[in-house]
C-alpha cells in the first residue's frame, strides 16, 4: 500500500516529546504522521541507546494517561517523593548544608515517577504501532516546508512530500523546520558539559532524589527500580567541559572513585552499571513559538540545563496545550487563532522557567566563596519560610501558573 500524503497533523522529530505528540493527538482522533530521521534507540545495552532519565512529574503523568502510554509505563518508574538539595561548597567539598523538599507537603502523590529514557522510548514506539490513525517513520527526516494559509507542504528526507493542516516541530535544538520557517533562537553557553549514567550503591535511595551542588555544576542522583538487586540511581554530573571530557575517558576504576568522592559518599561507594554518555550544556529560546500553520515544542521551542526535573515536563505542558486548543476548536487546527493562542499561552511560563534555571546553573557554577556561601544562605531561607517552600515546588511541578 502506498504511504499517505496527507494527515491533520505532522510531527517532526521522534524523540521521547515527538513520540508522546503523536500519541496524545492519535488518542483524541487526529490522523498523525511522526517522521525522525533516527531510528529510535530501545534496548538499554544498545550503541547509541540514550543513558539520561526523565522525571515526569504529575502534570506530565496525566498527559502520558491521557495519550495511552501510562499504563506499560508505571511499572518501570520509581516514585520521588522527596527532592534533596545539598550544598557541598565549602572549601573541603564536604556537605554543609542539606535541606529536603517533600511531596507530602503538597500533594498525596509523589513529586514525579523517574524512567529510563530508553525504556520510554521503547513503550511508546509499541503505543504508536497499534494505532490505525497514526504512521510513524523512523528513518526519515523533514527537509523542506512550504505555507499556505490552509496547509503546509513538508519534504522528506526520502522524497517524499506530505500536506498537513499542523505541523509540530519536535526536531531538537538544531531544528529544521523552525530553521526552515524562519524563526531565531537566543543561545546561552556554559562551558559545561553532564555525564548521564546509572550506578548501583549499598545504600538505599529510599524514593529520594538528591541534588549536590558543588563549584562546576550540579551532581544529581535521582532513584531507579533496583538493577540486579541493588539499589540503583541515574545521574547527571554537570562540570566545565574540559574536566567533564576527560572523566568520559577515565578507566572505570578511576571513575569510581571520582564519582563517589562527588556524591560525598552519600550512598556508599558508587559502582558503574551502563554505558557513559556525554552531552553539552546549553541554555536556549526561540523567539516565537508559532509560525504559518507551524508550532515548535520542546527542544525546537525551548533547552534548558538538567536541573528541577523541568525540561521535559516543559515539553509535555506544550504539547498539552496544543492539544486543548485542537480539541477545543479542531475545525480550526492548525489555523492562526490556534497558533497564536499557543504562543501566548506558553511563552510566559517558558520564560519564567529559562530564566530561572539559567540563574540556577549560574549559582551552581560559582567559585568565589561569596558566592558559594550566598547559595547556602538563599537555598536555607527557601526551604525554612514554609509558604515560599510550598510556592516553589508547585510551581517546580506546573500545578500553580507562574504567569
Amino acid at each position: 500500500m502506498a504511504s499517505k500524503t496527507q494527515c491533520d497533523v505532522l510531527i517532526s522529530g521522534g524523540g521521547i516529546a515527538g513520540l508522546t505528540a503523536a500519541a496524545a493527538f492519535g488518542t483524541v482522533g487526529f490522523d498523525v504522521i511522526c517522521v525522525d530521521p533516527t531510528p529510535p534507540v530501545t534496548e538499554r545495552e544498545a550503541e547509541g541507546a540514550d543513558m539520561r532519565t526523565t522525571a515526569m512529574l504529575q502534570p506530565a503523568r496525566d498527559m502520558l494517561e491521557a495519550a495511552g502510554l501510562w499504563e506499560a509505563l508505571a511499572p518501570h518508574g520509581a516514585p520521588l517523593q522527596v527532592m534533596r538539595i545539598v550544598d557541598a561548597g565549602g572549601p573541603d567539598g564536604t556537605p554543609r548544608d542539606v535541606k529536603d523538599f517533600k511531596a507530602s507537603d503538597v500533594s498525596d502523590l509523589p513529586f514525579g515517577w523517574n524512567l529510563p529514557n530508553w525504556r520510554l522510548r521503547r513503550e511508546m514506539v509499541a503505543r504508536l504501532k497499534a494505532m490505525p490513525n497514526v504512521d510513524f517513520r523512523p528513518g526519515t527526516g523533514t527537509t523542506t516546508l512550504f505555507t499556505r494559509t490552509a496547509e503546509a507542504r513538508v519534504g522528506l528526507s526520502d522524497g517524499d512530500h506530505l500536506r498537513a493542516r499542523l505541523v509540530i516541530a519536535a526536531d531538537g535544538r538544531g531544528s529544521p523546520m523552525r530553521q526552515a520557517a524562519g524563526i531565531g533562537v537566543r543561545t546561552k553557553r556554559y562551558g559545561q558539559k553532564a555525564l548521564a549514567f546509572a550506578v548501583t550503591h549499598p545504600i538505599p535511595h529510599d524514593n529520594v532524589s538528591t541534588e549536590i551542588h558543588q563549584t562546576g555544576g550540579p551532581f544529581t542522583l535521582v532513584p531507579l527500580p533496583d538493577h540486579e538487586g541493588l539499589p540503583c540511581s541515574a545521574v547527571v554530573w554537570m562540570d566545565d567541559g574540559p574536566a567533564t571530557a576527560a572523566r568520559f575517558a577515565t578507566e572505570v576504576p578511576e571513575f569510581e572513585a571520582q564519582m563517589s568522592a562527588r556524591s560525598c559518599h552519600l550512598f556508599g561507594p558508587l559502582t558503574l552499571a551502563s554505558r557513559r554518555t556525554i552531552w553539552p550544556i546549553i541554555s536556549q529560546q526561540a523567539e516565537r513559538l508559532n509560525g504559518v500553520r507551524l508550532a515548535l515544542i520542546a527542544e525546537a521551542a525551548h533547552v534548558v540545563p538538567p536541573i528541577g526535573a523541568q525540561g521535559l515536563n516543559m515539553s509535555l505542558a506544550d504539547t498539552r496545550t496544543l492539544l486543548d486548543l485542537a480539541r477545543a476548536r479542531p475545525e480550526g487546527l492548525g489555523d492562526a487563532t490556534m497558533l497564536e493562542a499557543y504562543h501566548k499561552a506558553r511563552i510566559g511560563d517558558i520564560r519564567m522557567r529559562v530564566t530561572g534555571i539559567d540563574l540556577l546553573n549560574r549559582t551552581s557554577q560559582a567559585k568565589f566563596p561569596l558566592i558559594r556561601d550566598a547559595r547556602a544562605f538563599g537555598l536555607k531561607a527557601l526551604h525554612d519560610i514554609t509558604p515560599v517552600r510550598k510556592t516553589l515546588m508547585q510551581l517546580g511541578l506546573g500545578t500553580r501558573d507562574g504567569g
